[in-house]
């Protein structure tokens, strides 16, 4: 079995597994990270929603030989120690979380979308693909433009 190298939230890791497994079941089971949650396994629901290289991926459709030296951050990397980050803030500030269930990659994607637009507007925030079945939208385009501003 091949095995493959890459950077988990800072961190190097190696792990053996078959090229074409989605790196949502890598990190998963086995490297025990379990932020990025199984939804749909077509990167539709966006539920997985993590990054590579700093750009936003949904790992579900993404295989780990696509992964071999480069740099992964799933939730679990985003906060500097007990530091959180403004993203996380800002959804704990605007009680986004309903069930949570979705919310690993909601974030992921407004850390993403920050990135690009570091100013958005709200037609930006709606670009955002991510499903909420809790419906917390309106609470989501909140934190996202508390993150923005900074406050």
């Amino acid at each position: 079995m091949p095995s493959y190298t890459f950077v988990l939230n800072g961190q190097s890791v190696q792990v053996d597994a078959p090229a074409d497994m989605p790196l949502l079941w890598v990190l998963r089971d086995k490297l025990g990270v379990t932020g990025p949650k199984y939804g749909c396994g077509v990167g539709v629901c966006r539920a997985c929603t993590s990054h590579l290289d700093g750009a936003e991926i949904q790992p579900c459709t993404v295989p780990v030989q696509n992964c071999a030296g480069r740099s992964v951050t799933t939730i679990e990397g985003l906060a500097d120690g007990d530091q959180l980050h403004p993203v996380q803030q800002a959804w704990l500030d605007f009680d986004v979380a309903q069930c949570g269930f979705c919310q690993p990659g909601q974030i992921m994607a407004a850390v993403a979308l920050l990135r690009r637009t570091p100013h958005p507007t709200d037609a930006d925030i709606d670009q955002i693909q991510n499903v909420c079945r809790c419906g917390t939208y309106f609470r989501i385009r909140e934190a996202i433009k508390q993150a923005a501003s900074g406050s």
